[in-house]
């Protein structure tokens, strides 16, 4: 028979409590229900949150009140407002007086083009000219001539007239008295008729002969001033054988070699003057609704600025782009506009197209076109808010806020692609 271990064992006393280990226990408790109490709120976001994302790789900015300033600023060039070409007006040999770059004033020969066969045909016009003028002065005298002949036969009649009526008169007295027959009075009568007739044909043919000979006078002037019309031109395209410049300022682009013989309207030379210059802009298609004549406009070059006016805006869309051009405000002034410039240099340019006062604004971001401006992440601690917003006019650094946001708050303004349209996005440190 097996005996059962009753027999061995006992009874052993449970050993007294620790008091340094139940004071470990306890506080270990109150961590750990202090911990569960922070990391609930956090939790509850996280899981609340769809997202998450670094906040290192996020760009904020604060919504504020300010001035919005609507503007285009380009790179442009500088251009030569009067910039005439100059050509040869006839053929010939060039001379040049100036080479590319040198100053110039207004007046100066720049090139001399000797063209023979202009020069002759003046001179050949020219005596055509001095023939056709001794013509009308001969005409001018035979009119006097004709005039005087006329004249003449005009006084011969009237003093036959007054003779005949003179005749008439004795024979009338001598008939009455006696002494004259019928027939001598009848033939005295017949002589004053005779008279008559002959001092109105005289009298008519004087007209005429001054008409014909006014008229062959008139053509033969008028002939000569047609020929010295034809002097007049041939002398002017002489004349501007010697090119001159008619404006002061450069020379620019030389399109010939001296001594180079050139045919009738060849380009010769461009002359730039410095006074007038312009900036040419090209700016962007979507600015060109917004440009206005008369804007103002701002040219920095040399670390200062100058103000400016927008003057022209091309009506051609090139390439996605739009030519404006902007004058110095005041080129007249020494102070005005800078000194120096040249040619096709480039300086920076600021349009101004609007200024908007005291409107809510935040700065421009990726975020306009991510969010296709409706959108906008605002920061909430460590949590990043959809909320829909609505803006307004743009500048090229900030954006007009209408509806969605408050002054203070501070928006995410980097890309939201990341964000894939969640409520909320936990931002991590």
């Amino acid at each position: 028979m097996i005996r059962d271990t009753s027999g061995q064992d006992r009874i052993l006393a449970p050993a007294p409590a620790n008091p340094r280990r139940k004071q470990l226990l306890i506080g270990g408790g109150i961590a750990a229900v202090l911990l569960l109490a922070l990391t609930v709120p956090t939790l509850g976001r996280w899981l609340g949150s769809g997202q998450s994302v670094s906040g290192e790789r996020l760009r904020v900015a604060e919504v504020r009140r300010g001035t919005l300033i609507r503007d285009v600023a380009v790179q442009g060039r500088m251009v030569a407002a009067v910039s005439p070409t100059l050509y040869a007006p006839a053929a010939g040999t060039v001379t040049l007086r100036v080479q590319a770059g040198d100053v110039i004033k207004q007046g100066q020969t720049l090139a001399v083009i000797d063209s023979p066969e202009l020069r002759s045909r003046l001179v050949q016009e020219q005596s055509t000219l001095a023939s056709l003028e001794a013509e009308a002065r001969r005409a001018a005298l035979d009119a006097q001539l004709a005039r005087s002949t006329a004249r003449k036969l005009l006084d011969q009649a009237e003093i036959d007239r007054t003779a005949a009526m003179r005749d008439l008169e004795r024979g009338q007295r001598g008939f009455e008295g006696g002494a004259v027959s019928q027939v001598e009075v009848a033939r005295a009568q017949d002589a004053v008729k005779k008279a008559d007739i002959g001092l109105t044909h005289a009298k008519h043919d004087y007209s005429l002969q001054d008409q014909g000979v006014s008229l062959d006078t008139r053509n033969k002037h008028l002939l000569a001033q047609r020929q010295e019309a034809i002097v007049t031109e041939l002398q002017r395209q002489v004349d501007q054988l010697n090119i001159r410049s008619p404006v002061e300022g450069v020379v620019g682009t030389v399109a010939i070699t001296d001594r180079t013989v050139v045919p009738a309207n060849q380009a010769l030379l461009v002359v730039v003057d410095l006074r007038e210059l312009e900036v040419e802009l090209p700016v962007p298609e979507s600015f060109a609704d917004d440009l206005r004549l008369g804007m103002a406009a701002e040219i920095s070059y040399g670390g200062h600025k100058y103000a400016g006016k927008l003057r022209s805006v091309s009506p051609e869309v090139v390439n996605g782009q739009v030519m404006a051009r902007v004058r110095f405000a005041d080129d007249k002034a020494a102070e005005g506009r800078p000194s120096g410039l040249r040619q096709n240099q480039r300086v920076s340019t600021r349009v101004l197209i609007e200024e908007k006062p005291n409107v809510l604004m935040v700065q421009r971001g990726p975020f306009l076109d991510t969010g296709g401006g409706r959108i906008a992440y605002v920061l909430d601690g460590d949590t990043a808010v959809k909320r829909p917003i609505t803006v307004g006019a743009s500048s090229l650094s900030d954006v007009e806020v209408l509806t969605g946001l408050e002054p203070g708050e501070r928006v995410v303004i980097s890309d939201i692609t990341p964000f894939n349209g969640a409520d909320q996005v936990l931002v991590n440190n």
